[in-house]
């Protein structure tokens, strides 16, 4: 994963991207027990000039250094089945609010536990109700700030439920 972090920090450093953090179930890694993923999300912003959010800069860039390989929506670097997501109002805070983390001498930005439980409660599939319920039992959580988040994106009612 070490070079797969090292493309994204040139991503940004080349502009093509503004930020960026790993979301999804390797981010939730970071702060649980071991589970099982798939993929790795990466939650990106672009600045854009108009309504649409082009991600044909990061594939073309991914190309031209030797990445080209899909299966279905993933990009596949250095054996890692990557998604890239372009970052709506709560991913871009999520992003904007990443913990960095270092892997292996290489400076990764990492979705923080609050922000993951808020975007699995509203995917609200089964599964990302699951790492959310493990993140609440096993993270290190801060309330205060969890109650904000839902708040503001009205997912009160969903962590209740949980």
């Amino acid at each position: 994963m070490k070079r797969l972090f090292q493309i994204l920090n040139e991503l940004k450093r080349k502009k093509i991207i503004s930020e960026y953090a790993i979301g999804g179930g390797v981010a939730t890694l970071v702060y649980v027990e071991p589970i099982l993923t798939y993929d790795i999300d990466i939650f990106v912003v672009i600045k854009t000039k108009g309504p649409i959010t082009l991600l044909s800069p990061i594939y073309n860039y991914l190309k031209s250094i030797g990445y080209d390989q899909w299966v279905g929506e993933h990009i596949i670097i250095e054996g890692h089945h990557v998604q890239f997501i372009p970052a709506d109002q709560l991913e871009t805070e999520a992003v904007l609010y990443a913990k960095i983390k270092i892997y292996p001498g290489t400076r990764v930005k990492v979705v923080a536990p609050e922000y993951l439980i808020a975007l699995f409660l509203r995917a609200g599939r089964s599964k990302d109700k699951i790492k959310a319920k493990m993140l609440l039992d096993q993270a290190k959580i801060n309330m205060t700030k969890l109650m904000r988040i839902l708040r503001k994106y009205d997912l009160v009612s969903r962590y209740r439920k949980l």
